[in-house]
């Protein structure tokens, strides 16, 4: 199995990661408690289109090594920054998913998007998960402590309540099968305690706000309006407005994990991301997109479903 080496500090882990195809490569940084096989269902369709898709497993989750102590937004970015190294990565599309897109903004801010072309953050955590007094859209910090009793006292219960707030499972609401819900539980439990404790509190309280402007490629935010594990008020769109030129994609009645409900929309907007840079305007036109007064070229999708 293919594992690289990250040394951070005086700590070295092995870190898993896939790597399969040549052109045009996609660099996947997952979210919090999944592995990289949560990318499943935009990695087979990419890569049969000849798409060069890069994965990896963040420590102490899936198959890679875990560490005892670091899980900082910091350490997190420097292995990113060694997978790129390693493979020697250049002209890379990162795409960020929840936690992930913590990574793919410390990075451009600690290494001026060296390696890069442009950002995708879909249903990401940043700029500021944190609820506070300038930030008043965000999660309050007793939920996190209470994630935190719970995953300590009785994690698989845990999981298995989050997996349903996480794909907007309700009463009249079934948009995913149950085998969806086991799959992505089983995903979560390859992950050890230490590190999803300590990576749920970095990505609740570490404010990106002030990194935003280093990023200097072309980005696409995307974000569900009913995702209720990372609220779009104090993402997504305050995202959209402190990244220069974002282009900014809402999806109706998307929750959280939208890489699976809403996959073949997601899949289509990365390749024509990719591959123009912007959502072709016969596409917007067509699809009934309308374009934010004043706030261009920030877009939003009007009712599309799969």
């Amino acid at each position: 199995m293919p594992y690289f080496k990250s040394k951070t500090g005086t700590e070295t882990l092995q870190l898993f990661y896939e790597d399969l195809g040549n052109d045009n490569p996609i660099v996947f940084i997952g979210g919090w408690p999944l592995t990289h096989q949560m990318w499943e269902y935009q990695l087979t369709p990419l890569r049969e289109l000849g798409y060069r898709c890069i994965v990896y497993d963040r420590r102490g989750f899936g198959k890679s090594d875990q560490s005892l102590n670091s899980y900082d937004y910091d350490t997190l970015a420097e292995d990113l920054k060694n997978l790129l190294d390693e493979l020697d990565v250049n002209n890379a599309t990162l795409v960020g998913f929840s936690m992930g897109g913590g990574e793919v903004v410390r990075y451009c801010s600690k290494h001026a998007c060296e390696r890069v072309s442009r950002i995708i953050l879909v249903s990401s955590v940043v700029p500021y998960m944190l609820e506070t007094g300038d930030n008043p859209d965000g999660v309050p910090l007793e939920t996190f402590r209470e994630f935190d009793q719970e995953i300590r006292k009785d994690r698989p219960g845990f999981l298995a309540n989050f997996a349903k707030q996480f794909y907007g499972i309700g009463f009249f609401s079934h948009p995913v099968s149950a085998g969806i819900v086991e799959w992505t539980n089983s995903l979560a439990f390859t992950a050890s305690q230490k590190a999803m404790l300590s990576c749920a509190e970095s990505f609740s309280q570490t404010d990106f706000r002030n990194e935003l402007s280093a990023i200097t490629v072309p980005a696409l935010i995307i974000h569900g309006d009913e995702d209720k594990t990372v609220p779009i008020k104090a993402t997504g769109e305050v995202a959209a407005k402190l990244i220069k030129g974002a282009l900014y994609k809402v999806y109706p009645g998307a929750p959280h994990g939208l890489f699976f409900t809403h996959k073949n929309i997601l899949n289509r907007d990365i390749i024509s991301f990719i591959s123009a840079g912007v959502v072709d305007e016969n596409d917007i036109l067509e699809e009934g997109y309308e374009i934010l007064p004043g706030n261009e070229p920030l877009i939003i999708r009007d009712g599309e479903q799969e």
